[in-house]
């Protein structure tokens, strides 16, 4: 069952959540806290109060964590087969915009949560495509920010049955010895470097990060899913959800997505194509993406060590998002010993470093080990293949009929243009457009400078705007 919540919300302070699940907002120079039931259809914030990842979004500062939604509107639609509730956030499309015939999804990449498409009211992909008359929706899949359990809205662990019928036991499980093992090593490690000079000014707060990540490890017992389970599951029970509520009169939606998001947008329109089967799409958008990254010198490449030690292991899950607020400090600061992290994600200046901060501190969760590695087949011959590597994505995508624009950026690390090209040269000549951003003498594009940096908004949002304008049709 799906479930809408909005909530009125005053984001010049935040308060804290009361029993019966309303936030409240504390009024400046006031004490008291105070109920706030008005709801509008425009401007406003939903908020639902649920115990968040360490890692992901929007976490406060107080016991009780609140998960912060900037969108107009949050809904939640229910997975089938599963207890996940995915978080829908929407963006009204704006009334002074031309009114558009197709919503538009948004998907992010690998570990990422909704934060990248709205980090602020300048850099916000999806506010700027509701301003251009879109009912706009971000989608953050299983185990991503908002997106829930009613385990993990309960905040205990009580017996519950497993979707394979076995239960939580009171003793800890094996899988969560291991990472409790691995999570008390690196507090180790780090308060070890406390004794070294450089280091000094990094560590405060990690150690009790990890500490917080380590309360919630029982719950990866969970994070048992991988790349096709998105495929199969959550982005159909996210689209048939976003054309019920929008009602498209064709049935179709647009789609914009970045990085791992614009994998799952060929690989629906390659597993369709193959079916005969029609995708709904309208038109689509990759940003950064690729199904066959071998002919590039991908940085993704250091992932592959991890393949093994992750099988044999056993770990289920891989801490995308505590592992980069520890290495944040040491990527932007001086001695500046992991500097070349922060080139993966943004060139210089074209992100300001607050936003940076914000992003890699907020925008990213934890990813099971199953979904890192089927994606690490894109570097195998023939590119990403299904969880039985009986299916080349790839393969099947020259029977599409989906128009869609590709975009690279000319200093993207982690997915180069050629990466991005091997995948373009796939899809007939006459529905594909490819474009490379970035000038020889620059502005340069990083992997995430084409979703949010200081010049998207202006250079790279209205490119997209155009493809999709031009492909809103009936």
């Amino acid at each position: 069952m799906a479930t809408l919540y909005l909530f009125r919300f005053d984001l010049s302070s935040i308060g804290r959540s009361d029993n019966r699940g309303c936030y409240l907002r504390r009024f400046r120079g006031q004490g008291q806290l105070e109920p706030s039931w008005a709801l509008r259809r425009r401007n406003v914030v939903a908020v639902k109060s649920v115990k968040a990842f360490y890692g992901g979004a929007y976490g406060l500062n107080d016991n009780k964590t609140g998960l912060i939604c900037t969108a107009d509107e949050l809904h939640y639609v229910s997975v089938p087969n599963s207890d996940w509730k995915l978080a829908l956030w929407r963006y009204v499309p704006s009334l002074r915009a031309p009114s558009r015939n197709h919503p538009l999804l948004l998907l992010s990449g690998v570990g990422s949560n909704a934060l990248g498409y709205d980090l602020s009211p300048e850099s916000s992909f999806a506010r700027y495509m509701s301003n251009q008359g879109y009912d706009t929706w971000i989608l953050e899949l299983r185990g991503l920010g908002l997106s829930t359990t009613e385990q993990i809205e309960s905040e205990t662990l009580e017996k519950q049955p497993l979707v394979n019928g076995s239960v939580y036991e009171n003793s800890t499980s094996n899988i969560a010895t291991q990472l409790r093992q691995w999570n008390k090593n690196l507090i180790s490690i780090i308060d070890g470097a406390q004794q070294l000079g450089p280091f000094q000014p990094f560590v405060q707060g990690v150690t009790s990060a990890l500490e917080e990540f380590q309360e919630q490890l029982d719950v990866y017992e969970k994070y048992d899913w991988d790349f096709d389970n998105y495929l199969e599951e959550d982005v159909p029970a996210a689209m048939e959800y976003i054309r019920n509520q929008s009602k498209p009169n064709d049935g179709k939606l647009l789609a914009i997505g970045h990085s791992m998001g614009g994998i799952l947008l060929y690989a629906m329109i390659s597993r369709c194509s193959f079916k005969k089967v029609n995708p709904q799409l309208a038109s689509v958008v990759t940003l950064a993406s690729s199904l066959d990254y071998r002919p590039s010198n991908s940085s993704l490449r250091l992932l592959l060590p991890l393949k093994d030690p992750t099988q044999n292991l056993n770990v289920p899950v891989f801490p995308i998002g505590p592992l980069l607020v520890i290495a944040h400090p040491l990527a932007s600061r001086p001695p500046y010993i992991l500097a070349w992290l922060k080139d993966q994600i943004s060139v210089e200046d074209m992100l300001h470093p607050t936003l940076l901060e914000k992003l890699v501190l907020n925008g990213f969760g934890s990813v099971p080990a199953k979904v890192l590695l089927q994606l690490s087949s894109v570097f195998e011959e023939g590119g990403l293949h299904d969880r039985n590597g009986t299916f080349q994505y790839k393969n099947h995508l020259r029977q599409g009929n989906i128009p869609i624009l590709a975009l690279a950026g000319d200093r993207d690390l982690i997915c180069p243009p050629e990466a991005v090209y091997e995948t373009v040269k796939e899809i007939p000549r006459q529905l594909v457009s490819y474009k490379v951003l970035g000038k020889p003498g620059g502005p340069h594009y990083a992997h995430y400078d084409i979703v949010g940096s200081r010049l998207a908004s202006s250079e790279v949002y209205p490119l997209v705007a155009d493809f999709l304008n031009r492909h809103d049709m009936v």
